[in-house]
């Protein structure tokens, strides 16, 4: 499955950029308390159920740039728990690529997402499962615009 994500946060940064995920409009940046592991954005044409689009690795070496839109491949899905509320983030290739989640690429993943917002006392994160492809694409599948399914 090919699907369109915008890249929000370059890899090695420790800022978070906020986009009108609909328009792509730039809205704010805000610091965070570690830098992002590998490019991070959203998924063009989805809604989840935080009225977000979902929410996407990109797990390359590439140096992908804030604002960038770019074809990826889906290759699992990393359940997460934001304050309470279902916030999974997709694991995606640029098209082209080949690689698979590793355990190296799972402990990154959950070591950057339970501390990201360390400096807000408030903020609760919980790692779940890590989940292959086929729950990836059944997920977003569920979760297209309607606009987007035609």
């Amino acid at each position: 499955m090919l699907i369109t994500v915008f890249v929000q946060n370059e890899a090695g940064s420790n800022q978070k950029n906020y986009h009108n995920e609909k328009t792509l409009e730039y809205l704010s940046t805000k610091p965070l308390s570690r830098p992002y592991p590998y490019p991070y954005g959203f998924i063009v044409g989805t809604t989840a159920s935080d009225g977000c689009n979902l929410d996407c690795f990109v797990i390359t070496g590439q140096p992908l740039k804030t604002g960038q839109t770019m074809q990826c491949e889906v290759i699992g899905l990393m359940e997460q728990i934001e304050d309470g509320i279902e916030d999974h983030n997709i694991l995606v290739i640029p098209a082209g690529e080949s690689r698979r989640i590793s355990p190296k690429i799972e402990a990154v993943l959950t070591e950057f997402v339970l501390n990201v917002f360390r400096h807000i006392e408030s903020k609760r994160m919980k790692v779940g499962r890590f989940l292959g492809t086929a729950q990836a694409e059944a997920y977003i599948a569920s979760h297209r615009d309607p606009k987007a399914r035609a």
